[in-house]
């Protein structure tokens, strides 16, 4: 909570001369880019949803005056692909059934969010490795050869945010083009560093797997793989693996018994019992409660004895 605290006196420092302008900016964006707990270790969801705004655009606005300051490239890269997924893309699946116009606006806002998120990962991978971007677009696996292990958090959350837009613009050819781009990006991050953020690659790749073109082994089992690791390496203490095996393997292969297993596992964690993952958990396991609500609507058979072949 200090961080935040300091935030608003030093602000009040910006209009300062110049030197003092720059030594406030990297102090703030400092503070900012480290992290700490003060969010993810909230119980209160909503108030969060409240407040990442303006904790955004306060970075937003010390990148135009310190526009490569690493650090604070991956906090907001970050910060908005996480505020696109758990406050308003999945805000948009919720309303669907009662008000599809505005569940589609809120879709168009999320996308917008990831692409936000995705230019500050590549400006923060360009930092490093000038032209990046227009290498990826070239030869994007030839372009991720040169990243090394400490840019595996932007590599991770440009693909992340990057994947994010391509799911909700399917009806753009130019995103759905992209696709090559983010499976470089995430490749090379799994290859660098596989357990990253107690096994968030492999969370990621659960669901990605599921639509990943031309690859000799099953996806289903690839899928299945990245689970046990992510639950391996985040001791079961994550609701987000069990609910992504649930939703994208169980639903598509119409397995109700395990999809419902899978949702109670989520919400069979305690919050407390890692605060530092608390707020991610309650976000999880609100989802898990709305996919076990939808049970009826994604499983045609509703025989729990039986599973899809």
């Amino acid at each position: 909570m200090g961080k935040y605290l300091l935030i608003l006196p030093l602000l009040a420092l910006l209009t300062s001369g110049c030197s003092i302008k720059r030594l406030t900016v990297n102090k703030i964006g400092n503070a900012l880019a480290a992290g700490g707990n003060t969010f993810a270790s909230d119980d209160d969801p909503e108030l969060v949803k409240a407040a990442v705004p303006f904790s955004l655009k306060v970075m937003e606005s010390l990148l135009v005056e310190s526009p490569k300051h690493k650090g604070l490239l991956l906090a907001t890269s970050r910060g908005f692909t996480q505020f696109a997924y758990a406050f308003v893309e999945q805000d948009a699946d919720e309303l669907e059934d009662k008000d599809l116009t505005a569940a589609t606006e809120m879709r168009v806002r999320a996308r917008k969010l990831y692409l936000r998120a995705r230019n500050y990962g590549l400006r923060g991978l360009e930092v490093n490795h000038r032209g990046v971007e227009k290498a990826l677009r070239a030869d994007p696996k030839i372009a991720t050869k040169t990243a090394t292990k400490e840019d595996v958090p932007l590599l991770y959350w440009t693909a992340v945010s990057w994947a994010g837009a391509v799911s909700l613009g399917k009806d753009n050819p130019e995103l759905i083009g992209e696709v090559p781009i983010v499976e470089a990006l995430i490749d090379r991050a799994l290859e660098l560093n596989e357990s990253f953020d107690y096994g968030a690659i492999h969370s990621f790749l659960i669901s990605y797997e599921m639509s990943r073109q031309n690859t000799a082994d099953s996806v289903e089992a690839r899928a299945r793989k990245h689970f046990d690791r992510a639950v391996e390496l985040s001791g079961g203490q994550l609701a987000g693996p069990f609910v992504s095996l649930a939703e994208a393997v169980c639903v598509q292969k119409q397995n109700i018994k395990e999809f419902k297993a899978l949702l109670e596992r989520a919400l069979a964690i305690n919050p407390d019992a890692r605060p530092e993952w608390r707020l991610v958990n309650l976000i999880m396991q609100r989802r898990a409660k709305w996919l076990l609500g939808r049970t009826d609507e994604l499983f045609l058979n509703k025989d729990e004895n039986k599973t899809a072949k």
